[in-house]
């Protein structure tokens, strides 16, 4: 039996299968690979568990008065290993020194995506980075109240749905606990993931041994795709360039749920948001060295304690709030579903994979056309000395 009937109803954070007494609820994919709770009806209770702890059946209502920072770490090689500006690993190492845990999106030796945890500051770097894949949550839930219950300081880092899932199931706030979601573009399909992977050690003829979403060789605005092989080759693509990103960005293999998200908005479940500080440089140019700015978004009291706590280790500046997320609208906008998502996955389905990368996974030509054009508009600005004029224009 299906816990919940419309897939667009759920986020598959886990919370139900993870609450339920008699072990009698699995996530399991589907054919687009995303997880969902199946019901065994042969050993339910019909408890209702499953349905209370439901973020989505039990939305938790929250009233926050936010406070947007940018920041970023004065360590150079925590700033150049990490997505944006390095907050997350100054955050979470001030925990782990503390005695705490730390949860968080890891691969695993397939580089599947899993959420685990970490207590020491050795195993952070299991953690740091984004990983563009929707992570399996497992047994964190449970893992992370059992620490609660013995003292520990946890700190549970989460796309929004997550961390909703996590306080849905908690059902009681905890002091000792410290929630840390995302801004979200969206979860795309580990099975597309698990694709691409082998697409790649393919096209090697070589096993991965280290991935990152996020390399800035070519800098943080400009980030790259990077697979590091055994037999010594790599791939390294931009954002605009590679195929898994271009899936990704245009939202064809992301989460049905993701195109009318329940945990959009202003007044979020988690303590601090971090994401990277879009528009920094026309805000802020004080800030922005493309090296990577974090936006950090205080919510609660117990959120700024933490982030207080590690100002000798980072470079802050306050910034105004709604100016911010201007330049971040996915704070609180769902993203438009791809008109081309079903075909997408109906190709996935029969089709080689490289085939289906080539049909979703670059540009047509008319897309290649207009971003040349913009793109000569735009150093045209430049040399002009009216881009950052028009930005603002743009942006009131």
């Amino acid at each position: 039996m299906k816990l919940i009937k419309q897939k667009q109803n759920c986020s598959g954070c886990s919370a139900c299968a993870s609450i339920c007494p008699n072990h009698c609820i699995t996530m399991k994919e589907d054919k687009e690979g995303f997880l969902y709770p199946f019901i065994d009806d042969t050993q339910c209770i019909n408890c209702g568990k499953c349905k209370s702890r439901c973020p989505v059946f039990q939305q938790r209502k929250v009233q926050r008065k936010p406070k947007a920072f940018a920041a970023y770490s004065k360590h150079d090689s925590v700033r150049e290993a990490s997505s944006s500006g390095g907050l997350f690993t100054e955050l979470a190492q001030q925990v782990l020194q503390s005695g705490g845990a730390v949860f968080g999106a890891s691969f695993d030796d397939c580089f599947h995506v899993v959420h685990t945890y970490v207590q020491n500051t050795q195993d952070l770097n299991k953690l740091r980075g984004s990983k563009y894949v929707q992570s399996s949550i497992g047994d964190a839930y449970a893992e992370t109240e059992a620490l609660l219950k013995e003292g520990r300081k946890v700190y549970f880092s989460g796309t929004p749905c997550q961390i909703s899932g996590l306080k849905t199931y908690l059902e009681k706030d905890y002091e000792n606990l410290v929630c840390q979601d995302l801004i979200c573009h969206g979860t795309p399909s580990p099975k597309v993931w698990r694709n691409y992977v082998r697409f790649r050690e393919d096209t090697a003829q070589s096993s991965a041994h280290k991935i990152s979403f996020r390399n800035k060789t070519q800098g943080w605005q400009k980030f790259s795709l990077l697979f590091q092989f055994i037999n010594g080759t790599e791939y390294r693509q931009t954002l605009d360039c590679d195929s898994y990103l271009h899936l990704f960005l245009s939202n064809v293999c992301l989460r049905p749920s993701c195109s009318n998200c329940a945990f959009k908005g202003l007044d979020r479940q988690s303590d601090i948001t971090l994401a990277d500080f879009w528009g920094v440089n026309q805000m802020m140019p004080s800030m922005f060295d493309d090296k990577g700015t974090s936006l950090v978004i205080v919510n609660t009291d117990k959120g700024k304690k933490l982030f207080d706590s590690i100002s000798d280790s980072v470079i802050v500046k306050p910034v105004d709030f709604n100016q911010a997320i201007q330049y971040n609208p996915a704070i609180g906008q769902s993203v438009e579903a791809s008109p081309k998502r079903e075909s997408f996955f109906t190709d996935l389905e029969k089709e080689p994979f490289e085939e289906v990368l080539k049909k979703y996974g670059s540009d047509s030509f008319s897309t290649k056309i207009k971003r040349k054009t913009k793109g000569a508009i735009k150093q045209t600005l430049s040399s002009l000395g009216m881009l950052d004029k028009v930005k603002q224009w743009v942006h009131r």
